[in-house]
């Protein structure tokens, strides 16, 4: 869905998982920087939004998500995945219940996977689950933003944030009182800063929790079965991930980001030891880039990034 701030002076529209948002809206790091200070707020009416309702509905979603949401209390936000029976991370939920319907927001195009699964998990609860995309929006205001919540019907209150639920219909008129517009690429600049992982960008088809330190915040360790459960105990138990996620300071005098995808490399070796899961330009740290590298892979080793020289900061533990 096209997003009428794209309407907006400056605006530039964002391209692949992103499209349908701005990129920026003609100054990426004026932005970032309004951003950091509490200012503004970003467009993320891309992203999908999907409701449960009903009155068995955290007790279900217990017993099918990666966290401890059974007594879930009203308007406190939290992270959620759904795993494959081997462990491995197929949907990301951002959660919040307001004590009568739990809302979500996921990945752009990835709620018809989602709702299938969850329907097909149903059996005699007493829930009722809908894809509110096309009526339903997200924003983003950043932490200090004393921008007013009204008008939004749920809100997810984060440590670098809030994340309201708007009517898409009133999407223009009530980001007009929330200051200016930043766009997806100054908001993925803070988040990768901030270590923080995205479906689909740090995460492939074998990816589990730990190798990207979603066990911090999507993943409860002493709830009970769910599926997958086996892998994420004994992975935490008995050994280390494959792979961990590295957040990298870029050379800067080098001009392209890596991009996802990219091979990273051990200096002087041409066998790739891991991939660039996400890059940006960074208002004070210069270009940074996440990647998913081999566990075994040296801690103060320089890695090259697409040939872009960059040292590591540790997120998950050798």
């Amino acid at each position: 869905m096209k997003s009428p701030l794209l309407a907006l002076p400056g605006a530039v529209p964002a391209e692949g998982a992103d499209e349908g948002v701005a990129a920026h809206y003609g100054d990426l790091f004026r932005e970032q920087r309004e951003l950091a200070a509490g200012r503004g707020f970003v467009d993320l009416s891309h992203r999908a939004v999907v409701t449960v309702t009903g009155a068995d509905r955290l007790s279900w979603l217990h017993l099918l998500l990666t966290q401890h949401v059974s007594a879930l209390p009203a308007q406190q936000a939290t992270e959620a995945l759904i795993l494959s029976p081997n462990g491995h991370v197929e949907h990301a939920l951002y959660l919040v219940d307001d004590g009568e319907t739990t809302w979500a927001h996921v990945e752009p195009g990835t709620q018809a996977a989602l709702i299938g699964y969850l329907e097909s998990m149903k059996f005699f609860y007493r829930v009722e689950v809908a894809d509110r995309s096309d009526e339903l929006a997200v924003v983003h205001l950043p932490a200090g933003s004393a921008a007013s919540a009204e008008g939004a019907l749920a809100v997810r209150e984060l440590p670098y944030g809030r994340d309201l639920f708007v009517p898409r219909a009133e999407l223009g008129t009530l980001t007009a009182g929330y200051g200016p517009a930043a766009g997806i690429w100054a908001y993925e600049a803070l988040r990768i800063e901030g270590h923080r992982p995205r479906l689909g960008f740090e995460t492939d088809h074998r990816t589990i929790p730990h190798e990207v330190d979603w066990l911090t915040s999507a993943v409860h360790l002493q709830k009970g079965c769910y599926r997958g459960q086996e892998t994420v105990a004994r992975v935490h138990n008995l050994g280390r991930p494959p792979r961990r996620l590295v957040f990298l300071h870029l050379d800067g005098t080098e001009e392209k980001l890596p991009a996802h995808g990219a091979e990273v490399l051990r200096p002087g070796q041409d066998r790739p030891v891991g991939f660039v899961t996400s890059s940006a330009r960074h208002h004070e740290l210069g270009p940074i880039a996440l990647a998913l590298v081999k566990r075994n892979v040296p801690v103060d080793e320089v890695l090259l990034a697409d040939g872009v020289p960059g040292s590591q900061d540790v997120i998950v533990p050798a």
